[in-house]
């Protein structure tokens, strides 16, 4: 199992970290010791002084394929849920300027928090859907589908030329603006179309 993310996917992400909007999908890679489940708590690691939350519909592949043809890329996820990449901003920064890689402020452990997952058969139209981060309370994301730059079939045929897609992977689709910093004692709860998914504290 893998986790594919999306990096600027909402225009106004972009914009917000003052990056380019990208004009083909921009990935990356988190392992599996990524995962975080079952709401448990998130720990800040030592190594960092700015974790961000990001949070992003979820897509789960549930089925092998490579090549993808666009049109046939709906058949090849039948579950979404939310999720949060947590990002070490303070490191990121760092190898961006220096023009390196981002895994170590993305892909460490538990940097990628995940719900349930529901029935894409729950939803008449993946294109219309709301998901919202409230901390502590107070609203601090609110995405739309609508907006995405690239869709979740785009991403889905994109990925699946230059990596084999297998059942069970997790497809991270980009997060809205709004992102900002975690601290602890923070409390993240997360809605997908009014249904709460997520709900675990920062420790």
């Amino acid at each position: 199992m893998k986790i594919i993310a999306i990096g600027r996917n909402y225009a106004a992400h972009a914009k917000e970290l003052n990056n380019a909007v990208p004009t083909k999908p921009i990935i990356f890679l988190k392992p599996d010791t990524a995962v975080l489940k079952d709401n448990k708590p998130f720990y800040i690691p030592d190594f960092s002084s700015d974790i961000h939350y990001e949070l992003e519909v979820v897509l789960k592949i549930c089925k092998e394929g490579k090549h993808i043809a666009e049109k046939f890329a709906s058949n090849y996820y039948d579950e979404l849920g939310l999720g949060i990449d947590f990002t070490a901003r303070d490191i990121q920064t760092q190898h961006k300027e220096k023009g390196l890689p981002w895994e170590l402020a993305k892909a460490f452990d538990h940097s990628a928090a995940v719900s349930s997952f529901l029935p894409k058969a729950d939803f008449s139209d993946m294109y219309n859907l709301n998901f919202e981060l409230q901390i502590n309370k107070e609203s601090r994301q609110q995405g739309h589908t609508a907006n995405l730059l690239f869709s979740f079939e785009n991403i889905i045929s994109f990925v699946s030329q230059y990596i084999t897609l297998k059942k069970g992977d997790l497809i991270f689709t980009g997060t809205p603006e709004g992102v900002g910093q975690v601290k602890q004692g923070d409390q993240l709860e997360a809605w997908l179309e009014g249904k709460q998914l997520l709900n675990f504290s920062v420790k």
